[in-house]
């Protein structure tokens, strides 16, 4: 989906001249082999096409939605350097490690380097030896780093994180705001800025900000991640909690030493994931803590430790997973919700990146409202907070509340909370909520129907003059002199619900609020109005999929203690590997990783797991049909082939 920004320029004088992109079209096919891929995931050419055709272009993609290729690829047909902002080391080391192995000359700069690393790096850019530099935002504020930068030939800026330049998002950063006068000092052809989160107001004051001008397409899409089967459970004790993350741990690892993949699992404070990750070990699972309090080094070393395999389960604050691509988490469980649903879906979209089934499990307690405005207003002690960007974190944290409350599937919530609307599924299937809408206990579902357009009915007979409470007393048929004042009273929907509380009434308006079905207008006294969507719902055109609300918060969707009863491992999943395949797979995996540590760099950036599955089912026996297999470009069919080869060879015994 495109959409264009409508922002006024936060600062008019940062306001780049920028130059119109070249004519000619790169090849991009070309770039992508070089890159080892085959084909572009949805929306990838398109974003691409639109940023080489307009010159400007925010990509909004959730994590692990393939955003990087948008600047690497141009990045690889473009003639000239492009410069990559981003505030995440792991990230950059990572990507660049990868470019690397695909002969992609490329280098970063970050604080964490030696100086000597460094100077000669920067060396380097200055003799216009790499296609690809990465740099934190911190590194702009250097005089002479500008200086180089005004060298050199740059085709392209790419800004990642871009939702960290706005005071509204989830993750402002005040280094960012100088992003917006280099842009100006360079003028340069293309500008693409990516962010994993940004509603609609974090859009525009990044396109605002970075002064690239109200017509800046906004390409969203990718936000659909139907492998995830996302869950909340109410917790009434410290052992529930914990109950509910070993049945996680089970349901989604099998037990630990299975080597079923991995785990993350958010804590809200330090102690917290300490704890956690203590208590877990003496459960027999390779845990590890990760916060910012940590030594740098001891951070450093879990980052890699996780990658590498060394650990199950990582307990951590949000400091943890930024820029950590490992495609085998199967779960990511929230000790208590995260600040918004931003954050939330950022986090837990580091779950099942492989495509394959995976979970995210929202834990929720009484005691959550009052910590996360204690952490909101003290913005970690640091500095006073503005009173209005604490009311508008806290209207974010109660935006996610009202999505663990709410009725109806979980991932359609999201899309439409992102504005993703053409990608809503009309119910996973697979949530909490569709498991328990389809097994709701309520009623049948012709009395669920009838209910929802009731309350639907009495929205549109208040449609764009009153609030949601007088929609409310006129379901309960309660007297109120607006619904006198307008014959209101009279109508066959005053009452239509008197059997029910005003509290339960509210709260079934609020799912449908949630639903996508009942909208807003207006700030200070907002109304109600019934959307197309609800408008189809009320009349029977689309099914009216809601969970009514009980007087139970929404729980687990398995039983407790519940396990699959069938697994595969975590190496075949999901995937028709026949025995000798699944021989030939794990021995990939193990030369993967001796060859991965050799080297020192990751193992995906040796291959993926789509990689040696497809490797496996070919079992080829020449270079020609190991390229056949995806992610295997010429590059890598040089670096890697003999030994994945030889391996096949090995695993598969004599012809």
């Amino acid at each position: 989906m495109i959409v264009y920004a409508a922002a006024v320029p936060v600062n008019p004088k940062v306001q780049p001249d920028l130059a119109q992109p070249d004519s000619a079209q790169p090849d991009l096919d070309g770039a992508l082999a070089r890159l080892g891929y085959e084909s572009f995931r949805t929306g990838q050419r398109q974003a691409i096409e639109t940023l080489l055709e307009v010159g400007r272009l925010l990509l909004v993609a959730p994590t692990g939605g393939g955003k990087s290729l948008g600047y690497q690829l141009p990045a690889v047909a473009l003639p000239g350097v492009t410069l990559v902002i981003s505030p995440l080391v792991a990230l950059m080391h990572d990507q660049v490690q990868a470019l690397q192995a695909r002969g992609v000359a490329a280098t970063y700069l970050a604080a964490t380097l030696d100086p000597d690393e460094v100077r000669a790096r920067m060396a380097g850019i200055g003799r216009r030896e790499f296609k690809l530099v990465y740099v934190a935002p911190e590194r702009l504020a250097f005089p002479g780093f500008r200086g180089l930068l005004a060298r050199l030939p740059i085709d392209l800026v790419a800004i990642d994180e871009a939702h960290c330049i706005s005071e509204w998002g989830h993750d402002f950063r005040p280094e960012y705001l100088q992003i917006g006068s280099v842009l100006a000092e360079l003028s340069p052809p293309r500008i693409m800025a990516c962010t994993a989160t940004a509603t609609p107001i974090v859009r525009d004051e990044i396109v605002a900000r970075l002064g690239l001008g109200a017509d800046t397409p906004q390409i969203i899409h990718g936000f659909a991640r139907p492998n995830l089967v996302l869950r909340t459970a109410e917790l009434r004790s410290a052992k529930d909690r914990e109950h509910h993350v070993d049945a996680m741990l089970s349901e989604a690892l099998g037990g630990p030493g299975l080597g079923q993949g991995t785990a993350i699992i958010y804590a809200p404070t330090r102690r917290g994931a300490q704890e956690e990750a203590t208590r877990l070990r003496q459960h027999g699972w390779q845990s590890a803590t990760y916060h910012a309090g940590l030594d740098p080094g001891l951070r450093e070393s879990v980052s890699r430790g996780f990658i590498d395999g060394e650990f199950e389960v990582v307990v951590a604050t949000n400091a943890f997973g930024m820029g950590i691509d490992r495609s085998d988490v199967r779960a990511v469980v929230h000790l208590s919700p995260p600040g918004s649903v931003e954050a939330y879906y950022q986090e837990v979209g580091r779950a099942g990146r492989d495509g394959q089934t995976a979970y995210g499990l929202m834990l929720v307690a009484s005691t959550d409202l009052p910590l996360r405005r204690r952490l909101i207003e003290r913005d970690n002690g640091e500095r006073a907070v503005d009173p209005a960007i604490v009311e508008h974190k806290w209207n974010m944290f109660l935006e996610l509340m009202r999505w663990a409350e709410g009725g109806s599937c979980r991932h359609d919530a999201i899309l439409r909370y992102f504005g993703d609307d053409a990608e809503t599924l009309d119910g996973c299937g697979r949530c909490d909520v569709c498991l328990r809408i389809d097994d709701s206990s309520d009623g049948s579902e012709g009395d669920v129907e009838t209910i929802v357009r009731k309350a639907l009915s009495a929205v549109a007979r208040i449609h764009g003059r009153f609030g949601l409470q007088t929609a409310a007393k006129l379901l309960l048929g309660k007297p109120d002199p607006r619904l006198e004042r307008t014959g209101l009273d009279r109508t066959k929907t005053y009452g239509a619900l008197a059997d029910r509380s005003e509290a339960w009434i509210l709260k079934l308006l609020r799912r449908c609020i949630t639903a996508g079905w009942v909208d807003f207008h207006g700030d200070d006294r907002p109304i109600v109005h019934l959307t197309e969507v609800g408008k189809d719902v009320m009349v029977g055109k689309r099914p009216a999929r809601l969970l009514l609300p009980g007087d139970d918060a929404p729980r687990s969707a398995r039983p407790r203690g519940a396990v699959r009863s069938e697994r595969t491992t975590g190496a075949t999943e999901g995937v028709d590997l026949d025995a000798e395949a699944a021989v030939v797979f794990e021995a990939l995996r193990r030369h993967r990783m001796t060859r991965a540590k050799a080297e020192g760099v990751p193992p995906y950036v040796v291959a993926s797991d789509r990689t040696l599955r497809e490797i496996a089912m070919l079992r080829p026996r020449t270079p020609d049909e190991l390229a056949m297999a995806h992610g295997i470009g010429p590059t890598k069919l040089e670096r890697y082939g003999e030994g994945l080869l030889a391996t096949v060879a090995s695993a598969r015994g004599p012809a």
